[in-house]
């Protein structure tokens, strides 16, 4: 049983070692769909995605109420905002 448990530590997941990260924008602060519909249209920067309003981006999958915040409220940190 111990023998179990020394091997059960010593193992990685494989998607882990085979997963790379190409973009690491807004990585911890908005959910993976949203980030990878944000990549879809080439958005990876504060700048582009003040090009966007919050209408438009709520048509993109990922997006809803609390994704809005977290990413209005990171943006006003960074003094950015939205399109009006």
């Amino acid at each position: 049983m111990i023998n179990l448990v020394i091997m059960a530590k010593c193992l990685k997941p494989i998607c882990t070692e085979h997963h790379v990260v190409k973009n690491n924008f807004l990585h911890g602060i908005i959910a993976m769909p949203a980030r990878r519909a944000l990549a879809r249209e080439k958005i990876d920067s504060l700048g582009k995605l003040s090009d966007y309003s919050e209408n438009e981006l709520m048509k993109f999958h990922g997006f809803g109420k609390n994704t809005m915040l977290k990413l209005k409220n990171y943006m006003k940190e960074n003094n950015f905002s939205l399109k009006s």
